[in-house]
């Protein structure tokens, strides 16, 4: 149904005769598909999809209301979506969130299931929807593109989020690694906590511009101070992060938790001279892969970015240095000693090859523990071969349900329920069955998910005013029917006041 040309033309689908490819069109060959019937098609199968996905979340929502990810041992709906149904963590989060607001939001969710809403306005949709205002809501998105809805969306919560409490509910931080290995992102904060953040920076950027050595003397009244830049402010921000670790390194009974480590390989960590007497035509050594923990050249933060070899060898003057020695396919050799708690080399050598991830199947938690694949009561040894890195929630699972951890012979390991289960890294999804169309029972047709919008901008202010009085129009006509109902309650009442009147009125009182 998905196919663009008949069957047996090049790019199909469909089993046919086999037709010579060439750039010019060969006598006899179908047309393609027109124009109008391919948007169409776009279009229909677009509305099908918004009412599948409106089905599928109110199968996740009831779901996580019964709890059904828990028998999987995952800590949340979201984590079993991300390991069931192939999804990024985000992604399944923002997922649950939806499948849970649209349970109290009927009348959403019917248009989403009739396909007039997308996912997208949906999405925006149930962050400022409640069941009183819901109807309006949905009545002003239908008019509106997907990009219009957001930023409607976006104002909204601007205008009726004015309070503190909720501030701090909404507070966030998010952060992402861009191309070259930077870190960028952004952060919210309350009005108080984003006053102490401030001052913070701004004291840290005015000691990186003036420190306090006494060197004001002899500077002119006129000289202008230091213009705080967005740069300075960064550089502040990183003072501030290395001040915090610096103390906790200080104090802490473990203090790698608080350390940065960064792995550069003996390639990188100094200049190698060219290796003497070997002929010009004597081939190079085949080099591991960029990046591969047996690659001499790597230099990278661990479970992070590159780094350049000129910031490696500054490091190298300040920073404690340690080996960790890996075979020829990257490996990490055992670095342990017959005692039950690890020592900082193997801690180090498990982050690296865990990724600094727990390793139960679907979890991506970073807060790790490491266990003893074979316990240390039952003689095992404290060595990386029976080491292995699980979050508390899943450590605590292993010891108290009985959960088995068997290592691969070429590496990995597999995990098995208390039934001898085995629990599969990563579950295949089940082929489909029939079409999108069995998904749902909406009628569908190529112009159901396509708003009635003609190219008119948003006038966001007239929107946002829009919908508050439409949000007020409901509790002020049910005041005017309490009012009706007892006459005993105060009923504003409008006077109307002609100005012969009250000419009249003013000159019968002076007169008295």
């Amino acid at each position: 149904m998905f196919d663009m040309r008949e069957p047996g033309c090049p790019g199909s689908t469909i089993p046919g005769p086999a037709v010579p490819d060439a750039a010019a069109p060969v006598p006899g060959d179908p047309a393609p598909v027109p124009l109008e019937r391919l948007e169409a098609q776009i279009c229909e199968l677009a509305g099908h999809l918004a009412a599948a996905t409106c089905r599928f979340l109110v199968l996740l929502a009831d779901f996580d209301a019964r709890r059904g990810w828990a028998s999987w041992e995952m800590s949340s709906c979201a984590a079993w979506l991300s390991w069931k149904c192939q999804m990024s963590s985000g992604a399944a989060r923002e997922h649950v969130r939806v499948a849970r607001a649209l349970r109290d939001l009927p009348v959403i969710r019917g248009e989403f299931g009739a396909g007039r809403l997308s996912y997208a306005k949906v999405r925006a949709l149930t962050r400022i929807a409640t069941p009183d205002n819901e109807r309006g809501l949905a009545e002003i998105a239908g008019p509106m593109t997907g990009n219009q809805l957001e930023r409607f969306a976006r104002a909204h919560r601007q205008v009726t989020g004015a309070d503190d409490a909720a501030a701090r509910v909404r507070r966030r931080l998010a952060w992402r690694l861009e191309e070259d290995g930077s870190l960028a992102g952004t952060f919210r904060l309350p009005p108080l906590a984003g006053a102490v953040l401030l001052k913070a920076l701004r004291a840290a950027a005015a000691d990186l511009e003036h420190p306090h050595d006494g060197g004001d003397a002899g500077v002119s009244a006129e000289t202008p101070a230091a213009i705080q830049t967005s740069s300075s402010l960064a550089d502040a921000l990183q003072v501030i992060a290395e001040a915090f670790l610096a103390g906790k390194v200080a104090t802490a009974d473990d203090p790698e938790v608080y350390q940065v480590i960064v792995h550069v390989g003996t390639d990188a960590a100094g200049a190698s001279a060219q290796a003497a007497g070997v002929s010009a035509e004597t081939p190079p050594p085949v080099r591991p892969v960029p990046g591969d923990p047996a690659d001499p050249a790597r230099c990278h933060v661990q479970d992070g970015p590159a780094i350049s070899v000129s910031t490696a060898q500054m490091l190298g003057c300040t920073a404690a240095l340690s080996w960790m020695l890996h075979d020829r396919d990257g490996t990490v050799l055992d670095l342990g000693r017959r005692r039950r708690r690890p020592n900082a080399a193997l801690r180090r050598a498990a982050r690296e090859r865990d990724t600094c991830r727990c390793r139960f199947p679907g979890c991506e938690s970073r807060r790790i523990d490491l266990h003893h694949i074979r316990y240390w009561s039952h003689g095992g040894r404290t060595s990386l071969d029976n080491l292995i890195s699980l979050c508390k929630y899943h450590h605590t699972l292993v010891h108290e349900r009985g959960y088995l951890i068997a290592a691969k012979p070429g590496g990995g390991f597999a995990f098995y329920r208390p039934d001898g289960t085995a629990l599969p890294p990563s579950p295949p999804l089940p082929p489909p069955v029939g079409t999108i169309g069995d998904c749902h029972d909406a009628d569908i047709t190529p112009g159901t998910i396509i708003p009635p919008w003609y190219g008119e901008r948003l006038h966001l202010d007239e929107a946002i005013y829009t919908c508050l009085a439409n949000a007020r129009t409901p509790e002020e006509r049910q005041d005017q029917r309490d009012q009706a109902d007892d006459p005993g309650l105060f009923r504003p009442r409008k006077w109307v006041v002609e100005p012969a009147d009250w000419i009249r009125y003013l000159n019968k009182h002076m007169a008295a």
